[in-house]
């Protein structure tokens, strides 16, 4: 096999079908999810020019037999696999990933659009709420949890998932502090739900994923409720008893009828971290299961995006390039990333300032085109408001060359005093 030769160029002389493996920047500052890839669109040929100057290409590799075969993109930031000796939380979920950067179709499809899903998110969010106070009244007064029901509404939210995420995504940005532990219980279950669909599991393992991850707090309940809520720095002994959250809640689950153990297991390793530093086992490593390190990831995530009487939530965005900053120390870094682009480049409810100058919130995803989610612009170019707000769908800018409206930024939560919740596509 002859190696391949490696020249900069400008960005200016960049065609299609040119092979780019390296930057003039990290490729975590880029938009692009794989280090290493052949040029195949003008969007990611217009991205390129718009962000850096100069670049380097590869010429593809010529084997032996004579046969000219394009490299392999590989993700972002993608470790050896065997640097983690990663067997328990799934090789063959890292393996799923290889695939389909080879081209096989993905298990799911989405079944539904955002506006008909929507009212039948509303129906589960409203019913799950409910259900979850319930149980936590009964946990926190030592009464048997409704498993049942727990586990019909599980499998509610499993269908919409899969029908389309982004409904139950939406609803997750109605968030009220004042309840917070209750409605970060049904965030983080989207968020699992949302975050298992793109890593391919069953709908078995959805659904113990689920109700694992809807009942991960409950031992919450047997803590005082001016220390979950206290707005200043725990003492050492009230984060202990804070801690004490995870074996109290392992052991209501436990004694409950009709919970897998699989799914206690996200209770058990949702505070556990990935270098051992976490609580409250301190499992390092391979020793914290797929589903305890879901669970640690999007448990995080709710936390750091949620406003809460000690801090001030963070954007999504933002959110998600903190968690990558994050990754090899708290979190495994494959499962990390793959997290960041579940979630999207510009995750739902993002606020974004557009080519035009234009400022919209990110109201539904593109799976198939990260760069180009649906977009309801909500400030004009010279930052009046549009009246009604403006719908875009940035796949059909596709067409319009270097004419096309992009997104060029993501703002910081609260920017222009805009609430992404007031352009939820659907009364609530």
């Amino acid at each position: 096999m002859s190696r391949p030769v490696k020249k900069k160029i400008g960005v200016q002389h960049l065609r299609l079908g040119m092979y780019v493996s390296e930057l003039d920047r990290p490729w975590i500052e880029s938009r692009f999810l794989f280090q290493g890839f052949e040029i195949r669109t003008q969007e990611e040929l217009d991205e390129l020019l718009r962000l850096c100057k100069y670049v380097y290409v590869e010429t593809d590799v010529e084997y032996k037999d004579g046969q000219v075969r394009p490299r392999q993109p590989v993700p972002v930031g993608t470790p050896d696999p065997n640097e983690f000796a990663a067997k328990r939380i799934g090789l063959e979920i890292i393996d799923k990933f290889n695939e389909h950067h080879r081209g096989a179709p993905p298990r799911y499809t989405d079944r539904a659009s955002l506006e008909e899903e929507l009212p039948q998110a509303r129906a589960l969010v409203k019913d799950t709420k409910v259900l979850v106070d319930s149980i936590l009244e009964d946990a926190r007064l030592g009464r048997s949890l409704d498993s049942a029901t727990a586990k019909k509404s599980v499998g509610g939210m499993v269908e919409s998932v899969l029908r389309n995420p982004d409904a139950l995504i939406w609803f997750n940005e109605l968030k009220n502090k004042d309840a917070y532990t209750s409605e970060h219980s049904m965030r983080v279950c989207v968020l699992a739900l949302t975050f298992g669909r793109h890593l391919e599991l069953s709908e078995d393992e959805l659904n113990i994923l689920g109700i694992g991850a809807l009942l991960h707090d409950v031992g919450k309940m047997q803590v005082p409720a001016e220390i979950i809520n206290k707005p200043g720095r725990l003492s050492a002994e009230e984060f202990e008893l804070m801690k004490s959250h995870v074996p109290r809640g392992v052991e209501i689950l436990d004694r409950t009828p009709g919970i897998p153990a699989a799914a206690i297991d996200v209770a058990r390793s949702h505070h556990e971290r990935f270098d051992g530093s976490g609580y409250a086992t301190g499992l390092k490593g391979e020793q914290i299961s797929l589903f305890g390190q879901i669970g640690a990831i999007v448990d995080s995530y709710d936390a750091i995006t949620s406003d809460r009487s000690y801090h001030k939530g963070m954007s999504p965005h933002d959110a998600l390039r903190k968690m990558y900053e994050w990754r090899r120390k708290d979190f495994h870094e494959t499962l990390v990333e793959q997290f960041i682009q579940c979630m999207g480049i510009y995750p739902i409810g993002s606020v974004v300032e557009m080519n035009t100058g234009s400022v919209g919130v990110v109201i539904s995803a593109n799976r198939a085109r990260r760069l180009r989610p649906r977009v309801a612009l909500v400030l004009d170019p010279t930052k009046r408001p549009y009246k009604p707000p403006q719908v875009i769908d940035l796949v059909n800018e596709s067409s319009h060359g270097h004419n096309a409206m992009l997104i060029r930024n993501v703002l910081p939560a609260g920017s222009f005093g805009i609430n992404p919740v007031d352009y939820l596509p659907i009364a609530v």
